[in-house]
């Protein structure tokens, strides 16, 4: 295959959704369609009966969430799709904020019943910041729920989008009787048995063909009449084009666990996703289809395998062939690096790769060279834009608990803070180390994780901060920052690469530390640089 083809092949986009919405039952059956699994696990009521081949993490498959993101690959009708799984759960955020820039497209998970919840809200701002073309799958239709109306209206006016539905529901809960796929016009009937040989979809080009009676119903086939008219008279017409820009939404209707609808939204997902798509750099936009490799690091995975401490970072491709033992520039350090074992993932699965195209995603072995945000190319220099830390909601300090094992605890410390797990801020006065995070679960993800991979204790002591500021001087030598590091000693700390952070410990002290040092700039977030 040409490389051009190969690259035309390739669909890389995220799911992401408010937990508890289904995202992860849509993945394994996206995979099942791909042939990759042969019988998905349900994930109910926490307790996982197979485990879902997506969730590795030992605190995943307790809680029935998940934390870290995975990335699985799938071949399908002759196209590679590559899935990257984001948590859902608020506590992870940052995760799935990174995930987002090493997507081209996502799709967005709904459920019938509650409708859009606020981490949506959230996560879909960050792909409309970024134009990034989204389909939504409103899920669970087996379930009682909302009018699928009222739905649409609430994802336009809580998300800010303008959907276009490919596909239809006949009834709900009890009442479901099947979907109407407006995208291929055709009719699958729901029996609720979710074994994978799914019932045959039933040709309708006429709705106003007896036939639809028979199938379905008189009333049923009625309000089915009634609602695709109503579709077409309020919704646009599809465009292609308008959803690669970001401008309207497709909408399919289904239900993951009962494999149903899933089928349809694969099939249009591909025809109409977009291809890898072209990346802004500080310094120029890069083009796929260029023939030098370019990659950045999206992520970082310390402890793939428990057995031995090894880390892997994602890498995204954007731009050229990725080959295994080839020579590459690591920007930021300036040298070159050779990998002799690239990655690419089905879940726990790993394989070793001897070339990889723009879109797929690589694992690479790292011994703790890499950073997030980190840039791989074949000799230019080249940047590409990172996403910031937020300030954290949460900071404690970090004590150890066992002194006999402080080597391992400072160790696991810094390779989890590698991974964006958390932030590490250190106090100038004392060296102390305040961990800050997002969610509160995060401190029992961390402490468990010292404990069972760096073999490790931690305790936590609470430590009262509103916000951690990035502190830019204007004048680094000015009498103004020389009293400010003064005066403010106590709230000072380093961040994991060396910058100066003040921590506020209310709102008001910040206000009026800003208005009493007019020459030094406050930020909430560090831009990576």
């Amino acid at each position: 295959m040409s490389f051009k083809s190969e690259i035309n092949r390739r669909r890389t986009f995220g799911i992401i959704s408010h937990p508890d919405a289904g995202k992860t039952t849509l993945t394994e059956k996206l995979l099942l369609f791909g042939g990759a699994i042969q019988e998905a696990g349900a994930v109910k009521s926490n307790k996982i009966k197979k485990g879902a081949t997506s969730d590795f993490m030992e605190i995943e498959r307790q809680r029935g969430i998940s934390v870290a993101t995975s990335v699985l690959a799938f071949e399908y009708n002759g196209n590679k799709i590559n899935i990257l799984d984001t948590p859902g759960h608020k506590d992870f955020a940052e995760d799935t904020f990174r995930t987002l820039t090493a997507v081209d497209s996502v799709i967005v998970v709904i459920d019938v019943a509650k409708g859009v919840e606020e981490q949506t809200e959230k996560l879909v701002e960050v792909c409309r910041m970024r134009n990034i073309p989204m389909i939504v799958f409103i899920n669970k239709l087996d379930r009682e729920g909302k009018d699928a109306f009222d739905l649409l209206d609430e994802v336009e006016q809580k998300l800010g989008l303008k959907v276009v539905p490919l596909s239809f529901p006949i009834g709900m809960g009890y009442e479901f009787k099947g979907i109407y796929n407006i995208w291929e016009k055709n009719i699958n009937l729901f029996s609720g048995d979710s074994r994978k040989n799914i019932e045959e979809t039933v040709e309708i080009s006429d709705l106003s063909s007896p036939e639809l009676d028979k199938l379905v119903g008189e009333k049923s086939a009625n309000t089915l009449r009634e609602e695709i008219e109503l579709v077409d008279g309020i919704y646009p017409e599809f465009s292609k084009e308008d959803y690669l820009n970001g401008d309207i939404q497709p909408v399919f209707f289904g239900s993951a666990l009962n494999n149903f609808g899933v089928r349809e939204l694969l099939d249009c997902f591909v025809e109409i996703a977009p291809t890898p798509r072209p990346k802004q750099s500080e310094e120029r936009l890069v083009k796929p289809d260029e023939d030098k490799f370019t990659g950045f690091v999206f992520k970082i995975h310390a402890n793939m395998d428990p057995n031995h401490r090894n880390r892997l970072a994602f890498v995204k491709i954007v731009s050229g062939e990725f080959k295994r033992n080839a020579p590459y520039l690591h920007v930021r350090h300036n040298k070159k690096v050779k990998f002799s074992s690239p990655n690419a993932f089905f879940a726990e699965k790993k394989e070793i790769v001897d070339i990889s195209y723009p879109g797929d995603i690589v694992g690479l072995q790292d011994t703790g060279n890499f950073k997030i945000g980190d840039t791989l190319t074949e000799g230019e220099i080249i940047h590409y834009k990172g996403i910031p830390s937020f300030s954290p909601e949460h900071f404690r300090y970090i004590n150890n608990a066992d002194p006999l094992k402080s080597k391992q605890l400072y160790k696991g410390i810094d390779q989890l803070m590698d991974e964006g797990v958390a932030q590490l801020f250190t106090l100038e006065l004392n060296g102390r180390k305040v961990i800050g995070t997002v969610g509160a679960l995060q401190y029992e993800v961390i402490q468990y994780r010292l404990e069972h991979e760096y073999g490790a204790k931690c305790s936590y002591e609470n430590l009262n901060v509103y916000k951690a500021c990035w502190v830019k001087p204007k004048d680094p030598k000015s009498e103004e920052f020389k009293e400010f590091m003064r005066v403010k000693q106590r709230f000072l700390a380093k961040d994991k690469r060396n910058q100066l952070v003040f921590l506020a410990d209310s709102q008001f002290s910040l206000q009026m530390t800003e208005q009493k040092y007019p020459n030094i700039k406050f930020h909430l977030t560090s831009e990576f640089d």
